[in-house]
Formats: C-alpha cells, structure tokens, sequence
C-alpha cells in the first residue's frame, strides 16, 4: 500500500537481517497501489525471501516476486553530472541491441541498470563499445 512508512519498514528489516540492498525503484499508481523494487546479492536471496515471507501479512501485500536472473551493469566515471547524454547514450546502445533494462538508478557518479543475467556480458561489451572504454588514450606531453 501507498502510505508513509511502508519502505522504512521493509528495508530496516532487511538491514536487521544483515542484507546490503542495492538498487531500489518505488512508484506510486492513482488507485493508490505501491511497488516497490530493489535488488540484492544472488547469495542473499533466500534471506530475503525469509524476511518477506515475515512481513508481508502486516503490510496488505497483494504479491512477492523474486528475479534471480538478473545482472546489474555501471557506468561510473567523477564527471557524469556535467556531462549531459551519458545516460542516453547508455540506455540508447542497449536499447539498439534489443537489451531491455528492467531497473534504473542513478548517483552523481555512476549509472546502473538491471538486465536479464543472460545479457549482462553482451550489455558490458555495448557500453564499453559506446563509450570507448579499454581504448588506449592517445598521450600529449610537452616538452
């Protein structure tokens, strides 16, 4: 449900379970529904399934769903924010290659989106490619 306190209770009782939560999308729909995303280490699944499993029948949930096929690809890099288009240009190459992103989030210094875990290398090789990371820079010295 859609009122104040829900995710602070979800997630305090996550950290209580000792499990780091990465990613997290939360959105509101008019009839008043909540959904609220996130992601975890694959090796802190069933820990998380445990504490759901827990809490649940105090918060009216209507269903839990568990995605262990997915893959988190960064993009990380100290001049993001002045930079505009990076993350365009991230979703956009994924996005020509037929890769859907599933989650986004984004910091002042890195970019992340969930994939399917069977697209994960091809979606890092993309943006290398976009972004011509691994390239070897040309050098000016002055002399």
């Amino acid at each position: 449900p859609d009122r104040p306190g829900v995710a602070g209770f979800i997630f305090s009782r996550l950290a209580e379970a000792n499990i780091n939560v990465d990613m997290i999308v939360q959105s509101s729909s008019p009839e008043g529904k909540n959904t609220i995303s996130f992601t975890v280490k694959e090796k802190d699944l069933s820990d998380v399934k445990k504490v759901m499993e827990n809490i649940t029948s105090r918060l009216s949930v209507d269903e839990v769903i568990y995605d262990p096929d997915m893959a988190k690809v960064s993009i990380v890099g100290a001049g993001m924010q002045s930079h505009p288009g990076v993350a365009a240009r991230m979703f956009s190459c994924l996005g020509k290659a037929g890769i859907n992103i599933d989650m986004i989030s984004t910091s002042e210094i890195k970019i992340s989106c969930a994939v399917k875990k069977e697209e994960g290398e091809r979606a890092v090789r993309l943006i290398h490619e976009a972004f011509e990371l691994g390239k070897e820079q040309n050098k000016v010295s002055g002399g």
